[in-house]
């Protein structure tokens, strides 16, 4: 079998969609060519918002058989993995950590793959090249660091003995699975009688209200619906004094490319929209990413950010449902905490030993939080 050879490409443009995803699964629609290649076109992603495309690929031959998703960062905006203070304290020691090497899917955080290879690719012998191959690629000078973000947790142990070094930080995310519940009454069913009128109780006030809640797939999503969505998603972002990081154009090229991965809940009120929230799915899990409403309405987040979810997963056989990031309310409606991790290289070995504390001392506090967190869930022993 012929030599890996990396190449990095500069854009999502520059590889044929059907090559890059012949590598991917059927489950992680963040990874497809048509996700990232989104992100660029529309914008969203480019060197001006600070997020400069090198892709890294490897190949045998004229073959590709690997894949992941790389970009140079000027700043630390949309990961969701936070490392300001390590910018802040290294910056203020004279140091540089912008720009810096970041594998993630960006302004998604999502735990999942980041590699993706052919059958018959050796695993470890990729990981190797790829891990390293930042280094050699600080075009606008050299990097500081490498970032890997919300890794596959299977894949964890096997990046850091592909890279000896790499320091392991953990977060919290909470996230649903199908226990065999059958239906929502199933589910709800499996909780204690206190809860489960909490939550029959919040459907009721949404009902109450007026509000119906509806949910449109793939060419359901028509361009109005779709352009009453951005209109919401922008609202989220506007109430914090800015606008939001994915443009109208990235929605529209998503419908356009990936209908079938989309699922849109949308609320009405008198027949007419007022509220809507976003979903990609895959072959076995749905992922809650993009929320807004023109209407403030009790319970109406819970109902369309949750429970329509998890309606939708147990009508159409998906068994996990990921809705998004922190959020500790989402204990009590089912979503169990998760452990995640990312994993970063730092260059210059002050910095690293610094780091390398400050991840040690904070993972007995994070793992502490996550045990607790699962002591808070609704469920009957």
């Amino acid at each position: 079998m012929s030599k890996l050879m990396l190449q990095v490409l500069p854009a999502m443009e520059a590889v044929a969609a059907s090559d890059w995803n012949a590598l991917t699964g059927d489950d992680y629609p963040f990874l497809r060519h048509e996700f990232l290649h989104a992100l660029e076109a529309s914008g969203s992603v480019s060197p001006a918002t600070g997020w400069v495309p090198r892709h890294l690929t490897l190949w045998q031959g004229d073959r590709l058989v690997g894949t992941m998703p790389h970009y140079h960062k000027h700043h630390s905006f949309g990961e969701y993995v936070f490392d300001w203070s390590w910018a802040d304290a290294w910056e203020r020691a004279g140091g540089r950590y912008y720009p810096k090497g970041l594998t993630a899917i960006p302004y998604t955080p999502v735990p999942g793959p980041r590699l993706a290879l052919a059958e018959g690719v050796d695993p470890l012998e990729a990981r190797r090249l790829l891990a390293t191959a930042w280094e050699g690629d600080g075009k606008q000078g050299p990097l500081s660091s490498w970032h890997l973000l919300f890794a596959e947790e299977a894949e964890v142990a096997d990046w850091q003995a592909a890279r000896p070094g790499l320091l392991a930080r953990h977060g919290v995310q909470f996230q649903w699975r199908d226990a065999g519940y059958g239906d929502f009454e199933g589910f709800l069913a499996a909780m204690t009688a206190k809860r489960r009128k909490a939550i029959r109780r919040e459907r009721r006030l949404v009902a109450d209200q007026g509000l119906t809640l509806h949910r449109l797939e793939g060419e359901a999503i028509d361009e109005e619906a779709l352009e009453h969505f951005f209109r919401c998603y922008e609202i989220t972002y506007l109430e914090r004094g800015r606008h939001g990081y994915l443009t109208a154009d990235f929605f529209r090229r998503l419908r356009a490319a990936m209908p079938e991965s989309l699922l849109l809940v949308q609320a009405r009120l008198a027949g007419k929209p007022v509220a809507a929230a976003l979903c990609l799915q895959g072959a076995r899990t749905l992922y809650g990413r993009y929320w807004g409403s023109e209407v403030v309405a009790d319970c109406l987040h819970f109902e369309a950010c949750y429970y329509q979810g998890i309606e939708h997963c147990l009508a159409r056989g998906l068994t996990a449902f990921d809705p998004g990031t922190q959020g500790e309310h989402k204990l009590t409606r089912g979503f169990a905490p998760r452990l995640l991790t990312s994993l970063h290289h730092i260059a210059d070995p002050r910095l690293r030993d610094a780091v390398a504390r400050f991840c040690a001392e904070e993972r007995p506090q994070v793992r502490a939080y996550c045990a607790a967190a699962e002591q808070a869930l609704p469920f009957r022993a």
